[in-house]
């Protein structure tokens, strides 16, 4: 047996995110500082965010990024962490462990948190070549190769875990499959209604459904690789890839083999302080089953009891006791937001549900309210916006009818709650169990000035990172509530919103960055270059303004061409391995046999994958940054121009066959887009903008999911505005109806420049719309009844910039210049970049995979 040190010991087994939140609270309550702590742990590496383990696929996250220690969080407490070496043996007798490596650790207190293992159905085939588990940056670097090799994969599950798994097979280009047992997608968080939702939405982002049925056998080739599955109901799936995502089962094996009780289903049996049948034995996290006789298998109960281990071995008087916790989620998947707070299914004896479900634009809102009005649950699958409201509002009577807390953003919702209608006893991260009281602790309190500080401070937001907008709502709530001005300037570079920036670049006629951040900027930061921030903002500023200030129009000339973000720097969007693709302009979706047919021969000449767009339009992808100006050569030799799919400025105006063509249609829809598209090419705005007109009242060109929307009266025109298709679905608002061809056109020009001039960076005018002090009501006594008296300035604005477009791509071609800046290096502007290759798919090209190595180097 080890040597006992004088020091009272603690071993941690099992160094995941429970276990880091363990060795925090230990420290946080000053234990290391009296107790020697030893952490065993499995893996190769220190704990890491596993919640958002699909983001090495998604935004090329390091294990450093990912990790939940601070640099130098284990010297500063004296813990002695030991990764790649699990304990294998407890002698509860010796009240010893001992690990794979040999070494024997002496506890005073041992905690467990060994956490859970993947569940693989007992199918033949289960363990061949191919199949694989989504648990670990191992399991994730296993898959990442072998689907090099790949081209379909399936994931068996479609749980939250799942549709991660689905999400990181999509990012590596594979057809993917989800194969669930239930008769839905995530049937434990959403129910029928959701379920449904989900679905259409997973599936029009090109992953195949397969739910109620089960995977009855793996099978492979002669080379013994996975090359289909047998599901339940007879059919066969071809597949080269498996992943079983099936759920998890606690991993109690040690617990077993030392004699500590452990659950009919699982888990080892601990009481509401976490302790085992032995009182030197706690045991955390998913490997647990809790009193309340549940194992608990998200982040925020696992967080809970460590806080409640740690608060009992500190002997702090009044320990917390775990007797249950929060099962609320929020999270993306596969791009789409999925919540569930509270009695989600509705199971409280004489409950209602509330619902609002818009299948068009994938969009279920369910709320479960008591017979007296109190909220006990919610589904939100599409637009989880509110989830961070609603969940802390959960178990009381909201200040407004649930009728209207259920529509979405834009649907007529005529209020909104905000964090400060919630009691501080409302838990605002749940992950952290941190309530809206100790938020405003932290500022007035402990003099936190701002979110990284109340984030240190508290632990709110640094978990799934659900709560962080009401956070910051919060924290700039209560600083100003304290006269504490809040700092809502652009970036560290300017004290100025953007809005304001925007007046002072036409009131000054400032037409350059550097002349702008030296009169206007920080005093610290004159005489710099400015940040990433602030360049594409201003950018956009001096480029909307062009035609007014007299500064340049073409954003590569001069100063403007280092301002530009990534994809304006080449005038095309940059794709995930390095090639760009081109988007020529089709107003309206209108286009000829003739121009049809140039786009093809492009297509096939520089050998690009072509794809038909939901916006009307033809994409062409795979071209070097060198076969740029070649390829629009062509295109504007044809009569094409820039379709500004790389800019923040108007995509497309999209629209259906309208009144020539179409039996229902009351005004002709394909005249008035390319009208309007036309009008606004090139216009540079805070954030992209997106329209569409339909010829009648059945809107086929989809209007309201629009930045402005046009559909089509008997009398003229309705024009809606603050739509959003996206991530967040916001329908649009009718600004003004019944409107003549000239009366349309006046009220966009002003409602455009209007946004242009007061929205913030990178801000849809959905947001705007909502956020701008009035809303709507305000933005249609600017832009319609012309209150603040600047409409024939709004209007002049927009002249100006209809009578100064030029074709961005037209005048590079003709610029030797400008033509200077395609080219992969400098240095050898003849040599295209050998990084970007393709592999042949549907007799069209895709990226060709990039591995991408993960450093192992531990930091204790």
């Amino acid at each position: 047996m080890a040597a006992r040190t004088e020091k009272n010991t603690i071993v941690l087994v099992g160094h995941g995110m429970v276990g880091q939140r363990f060795l925090e609270a230990l420290a946080d309550r000053g234990v290391t500082e009296w107790s020697r702590v030893v952490v065993l742990c499995e893996e190769p590496r220190p704990a890491y965010d596993r919640v958002h383990l699909t983001s090495y696929f998604s935004e090329g996250a390091s294990p450093e990024d990912l990790s939940m220690v601070e640099d130098g969080f284990m010297a500063k407490h004296g813990i002695e962490l030991h990764v790649g070496d699990p304990a294998v043996a407890v002698d509860r007798a010796a009240r010893t462990v001992t690990a794979r490596s040999g070494l024997t650790v002496g506890y005073d207190t041992l905690v467990l948190a060994t956490g859970s293992y993947p569940f693989v159905p007992p199918v033949p085939g289960k363990d061949a070549e191919g199949c694989f588990v989504y648990r670990t940056i191992e399991d994730v670097l296993a898959i990442e190769a072998y689907a090099k090799g790949s081209v379909t994969g399936t994931v068996v599950g479609g749980g939250l875990l799942g549709l991660e798994a689905a999400g990181a097979l999509k990012g590596l280009g594979l057809d993917t499959h989800v194969v669930e047992f239930a008769p839905r997608l995530m049937p434990v968080q959403v129910d029928e209604g959701g379920g449904d939702a989900l679905r259409r939405t997973v599936e029009n982002l090109g992953v195949t459904v397969h739910t109620g049925v089960g995977t009855q056998e793996i099978t492979t080739g002669a080379d013994g690789r996975v090359n289909a599955m047998s599901l339940s109901d007879g059919s066969a799936l071809n597949t080269d890839l498996v992943v079983f995502s099936a759920g998890v089962r606690p991993r109690d094996d040690l617990a077993r083999a030392c004699g500590l009780p452990v659950g009919e289903r699982g888990g080892i049996v601990v009481d509401e302080s976490c302790r085992t049948a032995d009182e030197a034995v706690f045991a955390i996290g998913e490997c647990a089953l809790a009193a309340d006789g549940r194992v608990y298998g998200l982040v925020a109960p696992g967080n809970e009891m460590a806080e409640t281990a740690a608060q009992t071995i500190a002997g702090a008087a009044g320990a917390a006791a775990f007797t249950g916790a929060d099962l609320s989620t929020k999270l993306k998947l596969l791009g789409v937001d999925v919540a569930s707070f509270g009695d989600a299914h509705g199971t409280t004896e004489g409950c209602l549900d509330v619902l609002y479900s818009d299948s068009r634009s994938g969009v279920y809102r369910k709320l479960v309210v008591g017979a007296d009005g109190t909220l006990l649950g919610g589904i939100l699958v599409g637009d989880a916006e509110s989830y961070g409201i609603l969940r802390p509002l959960t178990g009381s009577v909201p200040p407004i009818a649930p009728e209207h807390l259920v529509l979405p953003a834009g649907a007529g919702a005529p209020v909104s709650l905000g964090p400060a209608s919630l009691p501080d006893e409302a838990v605002i991260c749940s992950c952290h169990n941190v309530t809206k009281g100790a938020i405003r602790g932290a500022v007035t309190e402990h003099s936190c000035g701002n979110v990284p500080e109340v984030k240190k401070c508290t632990k709110a937001g640094t978990g799934c990172g659900s709560c962080v907008k009401v956070l910051g709502q919060l924290v700039d709530a209560e600083l100003e509530a304290n006269g504490v001005a809040v700092d809502k300037g652009l970036c560290g570079c300017f004290a100025h919103t953007r809005a304001e920036l925007y007046e002072i670049v036409l009131a000054v006629r400032v037409t350059s960055f550097r002349e702008l951040l030296d009169g206007h900027g920080r005093e610290e930061a004159r005489g710099g270059d400015g940040c990433e921030v602030c360049k594409p903002a201003i950018a956009s500023i001096l480029a909307s303004l062009a035609p007014e200030i007299g500064a340049s129009v073409h954003v590569l000339d001069g100063e403007q061409a280092a301002l530009q973000d990534t994809n304006d720097h080449f005038l095309a969007n940059m794709q995930k391995n390095g090639s760009y693709s081109i988007v020529p302009r089709i107003p309206g979706g209108e286009i000829t046999p003739e121009k049809l047919i140039v786009i093809g021969e492009v297509a096939r000449d520089f050998g690009l994958y072509t794809k038909i767009t939901g916006g009307q339009r033809i994409d062409l992808f795979g071209a070097r940054v060198e076969q740029l100006p070649l390829i629009w050569t062509r295109l504007v030799d044809a009569g094409f121009e820039s379709g500004h799919a790389y800019g923040k400025s108007l995509r497309t105006v999209k629209s259906c066959v309208g009144q020539t063509w179409c039996r229902y249609g009351v005004q002709d829809s394909v005249k008035m887009a390319i009208e309007l598209e036309l009008r606004y090419r090139g216009l540079r705005s805070p954030h992209k903008l997106k329209s569409a007109v339909s010829g009648c009242a059945r809107e086929c060109a989809e209007a309201q999911s629009k930045d402005f929307g046009v559909i089509a009266t008997a009398n003229g025109w309705n024009l809606y505005v603050g739509g959003n298709g996206g991530a967040t679905p916001r329908h649009a608002d009718l600004l003004a109806q019944d409107l003549s061809d000239a009366e349309l056109v006046r009220l966009i020009d002003r409602f455009l420049m209007f946004y242009i001039r007061t929205a913030d960076r990178l801000e849809r005018t959905s947001v705007w719309l909502e956020r701008i002090a009035g809303g709507l009501d305000h933005v249609r006594d600017v832009v319609v009844h012309d209150s603040l008296g600047i409409c024939d300035e709004l209007e002049a604005l927009m002249a100006k910039h209809v009578a100064g477009y030029r074709d961005e791509w037209a005048d590079t071609i003709n610029d030797p210049e400008r033509l200077s800046r395609f080219v992969s290096f400098v240095n050898a502007p003849d040599t295209p970049d050998p990084t970007v290759r393709f592999v042949a798919e549907r007799d069209q090209i895709k990226p060709q995979p990039i591995a991408l190595v993960l450093s192992e180097t531990v930091t204790a």
